[in-house]
């Protein structure tokens, strides 16, 4: 290197080695670090320690980050941030323990409440006073005095509340366990409140228990179980689907408006697979009733049978003799359908096996007779009775 050369970068050098010292003064920036010989210099490995550019880099130094500090200054500054904290009485500067923060302890308390017997619900004037809590604890607000209204043994004796009791409730809603589920007990405060309840389709098995708990809470199951009310409705809506079984629950307590309705779906039921404990649930006066309606239809249909059509005057084309061939033909084909009589027999099943001898007829009034005769025997079996 020519002595120019070499003199410019020592006046460089030295300008650069002041302001690094300005820079790194703790006066003027006390997080940053002392000027120290730099160790991430990058040396070529053609160079020899010895050589001219080896000297220079010793020359160089840089200021270092705040990260360059050793332990001490650290220390030093966290015994500060102590201090400075101690002084002020603030914890702002301390973090919170990872159990403080931690979203896992946060315990969530879920509550089931019914959607039709809530807190704010608008059934009567005068807001809940009273709730019930089930077996699977779904709380239902209601109002004592519904209960009270709708019940001849004061909700099985558990209203109205005793002095203890509202003093123990101090101003907020008691509460009744129950030991009925939640479904049955929607279907049981529906029917006391005369509300409907087929939005939530309950089950058949639960049908059958909310009538027996409605006894068992007092309500008067002919006042609650009449036509015209939500819960005859609905259990008249099952009957096509499970005909004996809900007929055994209107024969067990007696209401004879509702097992003569669901009767009239018993026609096809067959009595030869009735179970001894449905049996002993419907009782002997609602057993023999349904004995008689099948037997009784079927003798009736018997002797609606027996009557062929009648004879017209003999003509020159068809005397006694040719009438007596469809006397007989009509004998035959009745004895098929009296053979197999049942119950619910429909109306077009005898006329498809009756009208059929029409076709055989060359009288035109024998025809006539025959269509008389049949249109009578139709509205004559439309007209027996079809309930007990």
């Amino acid at each position: 290197m020519d002595p120019d050369s070499l003199l410019l970068m020592t006046r460089f050098l030295r300008r650069f080695s002041a302001n690094s010292e300005m820079v790194s003064n703790p006066l003027q920036n006390p997080w940053r670090s002392e000027a120290k010989p730099s160790s991430c210099l990058v040396r070529s490995s053609m160079q020899s320690p010895n050589s001219p550019s080896a000297d220079w880099d010793q020359v160089f130094s840089f200021p270092s980050d705040v990260y360059d500090r050793d332990d001490n200054s650290f220390a030093t500054i966290a015994a500060d941030m102590t201090m400075v904290t101690a002084a002020t009485g603030s914890n702002i500067l301390t973090p919170p323990t990872s159990k403080q923060s931690s979203p896992t302890d946060i315990q969530e308390t879920i509550v089931s409440v019914s959607t039709i017997f809530y807190p704010g619900a608008t059934h009567t004037h005068s807001p809940p006073d009273l709730i019930l809590l089930s077996q699977d604890s779904v709380f239902f607000y209601v109002h004592s005095q519904k209960l009270l209204e709708a019940s001849l043994n004061g909700f099985n004796s558990t209203l109205p509340l005793s002095l203890s009791q509202q003093q123990q409730s101090a101003g907020n809603h008691s509460i009744i366990m129950l030991p009925e589920n939640a479904e049955i007990i929607n279907v049981v405060l529906h029917t006391m409140y005369m509300m409907s309840c087929t939005q939530f389709s309950p089950s058949l098995d639960c049908i059958i228990q909310a009538v027996d708990v409605l006894a068992k809470y007092g309500a008067p199951l002919k006042t609650y179980i009449a036509p015209s009310t939500p819960l005859y409705s609905l259990i008249l809506a099952r009957a096509p689907l499970f005909p004996i079984e809900l007929y055994a629950v209107a024969a067990q307590n007696d209401l004879l408006e509702l097992a003569t309705a669901i009767s009239s779906h018993l026609l096809a039921f067959n009595l030869s697979n009735l179970t001894d404990e449905l049996a002993l649930k419907i009782g002997p006066i609602y057993l023999k009733r349904l004995f008689f309606l099948h037997l009784g239809r079927n003798d009736a249909l018997k002797r609606l049978l027996l009557s062929p059509p009648a004879l017209h005057g003999p003509t020159p084309q068809c005397d006694f003799t040719e009438q007596k061939k469809l006397t007989r033909a009509w004998a035959l084909a009745t004895a098929y359908l009296a053979w197999d009589a049942r119950p619910d027999l429909s109306t077009s099943a005898i006329e498809y096996a009756l009208g059929s001898l029409e076709e055989h007829l060359t009288c035109p009034l024998c025809r006539s007779t025959m269509k008389s005769r049949l249109k009578q025997l139709i509205v004559e079996w439309s007209n027996v009775k079809r309930t007990i």
